[in-house]
Parts: C-alpha cells; sequence; structure tokens
C-alpha cells in the first residue's frame, strides 16, 4: 500500500526486479507480522494450513489483477481496472475500499506506537493545556506530532530505500523474537491447541490482512522496466513474506501459547536487549511509513479542491488527516480487532473479490466453462462468506473490548 502515489515510469526508466521486489515485501511485510502469533493462537497449529492457503489465493489473485493490466495499457492503478471492468461505479468501488483501507492502516500505525511505548513507559505522562494526559493515550498523540511534519512532504523519491527499510526491520523483528525465546529465559515450551473453530474468523482475517498489497500490484507493475517479470516479482514477494509470517507465527505460538496479545511486542519482557530491539524497531516502522500510506488519500481529496496546487491547502489538509486518524485510534484502542475488521471487510474484498470479478468482466476467455472458472467461484464464494463471519467476529470484539468491565 505505500507504493501507490509512486510516479509511474516508462519501460526505458523503470524501476529495476530487485527494487520492485523490495518494495512489493515492503507492501506485504508490514504489521501484520505483529499480530500472525496471535491469529494462530486464535485457530490453533492446523490454522497455519489456512495461511499458506490465503498466500496462495492471494497470489492467484495477483496474476489475474496483472492480466487485467495486460487488457489495456492505459491502466495504471487499480482504480483503473475497476473503471475498465464496472465503468465509473467501478473505480468508486475499488477508491472507496482502498482508501478506507489505507486510512485505517494509519489508524493501526498510531495504536500500535501507543501500545509498545506505553510498554515501555508505562507511568509516563505528560501536561496538555493543564491537563494531565497518560497512559497509551499520551503517546498516540505523542507520535502524531511527530509524524505530522513528515506528512507536509509530498515527495516519495526515495519509496524504495524506504522500503529496504522496512525488510530490514521484518528480519530484525523475527530474529529478536527467536532470540528471546532461545537465549533469554523464554523458551518454546508452550504446546498450544490443535483447531479452534470460534477463532477461526478472527484467524482468517487477520491472515488475508497481512496479504492486502494488492492496492500498489497494478503501480508496482506499471513501474517496471520490464513488466513481463511481474509474476515473478508476486513469487519472490509471496514466497518470502511466508517464510516470514509463518516463522513469527510459530515462534510466538511456542513461546506463548494461548496468552498471546494482540501484538507479539506486547508479550516480550522489556528487560532483555532482544525484546527491547523487537519493540524499538517495531516503534520506528509506523513512523517511517504514515506519510506514505495517507499520501494517496492526502492526494485524492486535494484534486477535489479547486485550489490544488496551494501548499497551505495541502499543509492543511494533511494536517486534519492526521487529526482525524488520532481521534479514531483514541476511541478504538484494540489493535488486533481492528485488524481483523480491515481484513476481513476491506482486504478480502480488496485482495481477493475484486480481482475475481473485475478479470471475469474484462477477459472473455475466463468466462469459459473450466478449471479457471471454478477456482474463481469458489475463491468468491469463500471469500464472501469469510469477509461476512469476520466483520461479524471483529466488530463484536470491538464492541465486547469498548464495554466497561
Amino acid at each position: 500500500m505505500e507504493s501507490q502515489n509512486q510516479p509511474t515510469q516508462q519501460s526505458s526508466k523503470g524501476t529495476t526486479f530487485l527494487r520492485t521486489c523490495f518494495n512489493g515485501l515492503n507492501a506485504l511485510s508490514g504489521v501484520g507480522i505483529l499480530s500472525i502469533p496471535f491469529a494462530l493462537s486464535k485457530g490453533g497449529w492446523l490454522c497455519l494450513i489456512i495461511l499458506f492457503l490465503v498466500a496462495l489465493l492471494c497470489f492467484y489473485t495477483g496474476l489475474l489483477l496483472k492480466r487485467c493490466m495486460d487488457s489495456d495499457p492505459l491502466i495504471k492503478t487499480y482504480p483503473d481496472i475497476g473503471e475498465l471492468a464496472f465503468g465509473s461505479k467501478g473505480r468508486a468501488m475499488v477508491s472507496t475500499f482502498m482508501y478506507l483501507e489505507l486510512y485505517l492502516v494509519a489508524v493501526e500505525f498510531l495504536i500500535l506506537e501507543g501500545d509498545n511505548l506505553h510498554k515501555l513507559f508505562p507511568n509516563a505522562y505528560f501536561h496538555i493545556l493543564g491537563q494531565k494526559i497518560g497512559g497509551k493515550q499520551a503517546f498516540v498523540l505523542l507520535t502524531a506530532l511527530v509524524i505530522l511534519p513528515t506528512t507536509w512532504l509530498r515527495s516519495l523519491g526515495l519509496l524504495a530505500y524506504i522500503s529496504a527499510g522496512g525488510v530490514v526491520a521484518s528480519i530484525i523483528l523475527v530474529c529478536s523474537v527467536f532470540w528471546a525465546g532461545a537465549f533469554d529465559r523464554v523458551g518454546f515450551n508452550e504446546r498450544g491447541t490443535l483447531w479452534n473453530w470460534s477463532g477461526l474468523p478472527t484467524a482468517i482475517s487477520l491472515y488475508t490482512f497481512c496479504y492486502c498489497g494488492h492496492a500498489v500490484f497494478p503501480t508496482l507493475c506499471n513501474s517496471m522496466k520490464d513488466r513481463s517479470q511481474f509474476p515473478k516479482v508476486l513469487l519472490v514477494c509471496f514466497v518470502l513474506s511466508t517464510i516470514s509470517y509463518g516463522s513469527t507465527a510459530i515462534l510466538g505460538y511456542l513461546m506463548y501459547g494461548d496468552n498471546l496479545t494482540s501484538q507479539v511486542t506486547l508479550n516480550l519482557p522489556t528487560r532483555n536487549i532482544s525484546s527491547k530491539v523487537a519493540i524499538y524497531t517495531t516503534l520506528i516502522n509506523p513512523i517511517t511509513k504514515y506519510a506514505i500510506i495517507v499520501s494517496p488519500i492526502a492526494t485524492a481529496i486535494e484534486d477535489t479542491f479547486p485550489f490544488r496546487n496551494s501548499r497551505y491547502i495541502s499543509v492543511l489538509i494533511r494536517t486534519v488527516l492526521v487529526i482525524s486518524t488520532v481521534f479514531v485510534a483514541l476511541a478504538i484502542p484494540f489493535f488486533g480487532y481492528v485488524m481483523a475488521f480491515i481484513g476481513a471487510f476491506l482486504s478480502i474484498s480488496v485482495s481477493m473479490l475484486f480481482p475475481c470479478l473485475c478479470y471475469l468482466k474484462i477477459s472473455k476467455a475466463s468466462r469459459s466453462f473450466g478449471a479457471e472458472m471454478v477456482m474463481i467461484m469458489v475463491i468468491l464464494v469463500m471469500g464472501s462468506f469469510v469477509a461476512v463471519v469476520g466483520t461479524y467476529s471483529s466488530l463484536r470484539g470491538i464492541v465486547n473490548q469498548a464495554q466497561p468491565k
């Protein structure tokens, strides 16, 4: 998602295979890695099979988007595919789901910062306008103040380097979690449960969130020097990210079992160096990614104003956008269930349902009955079912968490 605003480049000046892999990996290996052990604890050990199945299906739907792009050289972005398939209503639908997904991911970043900073400094508080503010709320506000100036910048020219940093951060996180279990006396002693039906909707929703990079796939494909290499880029990104997710899920579940919180870093003991490395790495990532996440939303809003090139209007819009995410983060500070809602309601639509529907509409060859048609129909039926059940389950979780205890 971070790459949605990347400038489109011609084939002679496009990005290399390696740089596109970095951007793709950064889109797939985001904050979802923190909740993947929690997802496994919700569904049980056999739920790992579903993780690999979700990865396979999302890889396939990524290929469907590539085929949609091949049908018209003018397609540059995901909304373009929606418009080609279903006209202006298709563009509006895809854009709405895309931007809402980006917006809620930005909210997740603030919740993430608040949770982890509060774990490091549980007794810290601040005085703002004569009011004493402490706990997670204080760190959400502080993070927003730090992030705000970065959102005023429009240039995303260093995107590939930021993406490389995000990939390295994910590797450091996995290594830190392993170190905490192997050498910091946490151990890998939890047995966990084999299968848990009641937690399955939440687990699948979180898994889908982890593979919600489809919003940027058309942009990444269009930016390459050789677009025919994009299926290989997808293969590399999905294989490496699945290894990363699977490793983190297994390590975290073996370490903490059913006691896992929504973020594995919140389980780690803060007295150990490895835990501090994991938490600080987790804290740096959202700060570097927040501006890139909200930039497409801000640009879309700016384009609706007559003074779209005004620097002051741009700063005002981006400031209001940050403030709004702060309010949402303070009102719904439930990281795991908010992520599950994004996965169920938005990510399944953007990553599974829309690619299949657009491909069926655009490609005449796909309409003939065969193995591919059966595959697409299975994805649509299963995806719709999981979307409904997962959305209900996550909203119920948010309501239960919000009720005073």
